[in-house]
């Protein structure tokens, strides 16, 4: 499997990106300059945190207009996967990816810290090594990560079962003490309607060995290359 991980001016998680898949994993993986706008030989695309073009106007307002996000239009449209880490959330919403958008963290101050998740829909390729329900700790490490939505959307974002991760306690219980930043019902993640594009705020990458303090956010980066095996298996017969 062939991943690619973009890199603006500003990325400074692409590289722990890179490590888990092309290491840890054990994957094919290449970096991706802002500039590069054919995306043919990729399976799946990260966009990584940080912050591109040094968060100026909006977290991810410039990055959006970016030759590659232009070119990522026509890879989700036919059907390949992109995961959006915190910076890179940030870019799929600004871009109109993936819907809603990311306020300023409710104490108005940078959080970074170990959060724990929980998984709200593992039928998804990106959670498809998970179990529903299953608690997942990973860090945070952001100022606007508080994510808001429409009525309309977040009525949408339900009954199209998009929300995939909402923060919650070490038992898995959802409520105000274990929302971290203010985000709209806990949402930690959401994906697009066709189930292809993920954006979550929490970093997977910083959880995936576990001299790090956590293995849980391998998870993320299993479930994508098993769906992609899975799929290329029943193209094959």
């Amino acid at each position: 499997m062939m991943f690619g991980v973009v890199v603006f001016p500003g990325s400074n998680c692409d590289r722990d990106c890179y490590w888990v898949i092309k290491s840890v994993l054990g994957q094919s993986c290449e970096y991706i300059w802002y500039e590069e706008e054919n995306l043919s030989d990729f399976d799946c695309i990260i966009l990584p945190g940080g912050f591109s073009y040094g968060d100026y106007l909006r977290a991810g307002a410039i990055a959006k207009v970016s030759p590659v996000m232009r070119a990522l239009g026509e890879f989700i449209s036919s059907g390949k996967l992109v995961l959006g880490i915190c910076n890179g959330f940030q870019i799929l919403l600004e871009s109109g990816y993936l819907p809603g958008a990311m306020l300023r963290n409710k104490n108005l101050k940078f959080i970074c810290e170990w959060v724990y998740i929980r998984v709200e829909n593992n039928k998804t390729p990106f959670t498809c090594a998970c179990e529903k329900g299953d608690v997942l700790k990973i860090p945070i490490a952001h100022m606007e990560g508080n994510f808001f939505a429409t009525d309309r959307d977040y009525k949408r974002l339900c009954d199209n079962n998009q929300i995939i991760f909402r923060y919650c306690s070490p038992k898995g219980e959802v409520s105000e003490k274990c929302n971290p930043n203010g985000s709209m019902d806990n949402i930690a993640g959401i994906c697009n309607v066709e189930g292809n594009v993920l954006g979550m705020m929490p970093h997977p990458e910083r959880a995936s060995e576990g001299i790090l303090g956590s293995e849980d956010g391998l998870k993320i980066f299993e479930s994508i290359v098993s769906y992609h095996e899975s799929r290329r298996a029943a193209s094959a017969k």
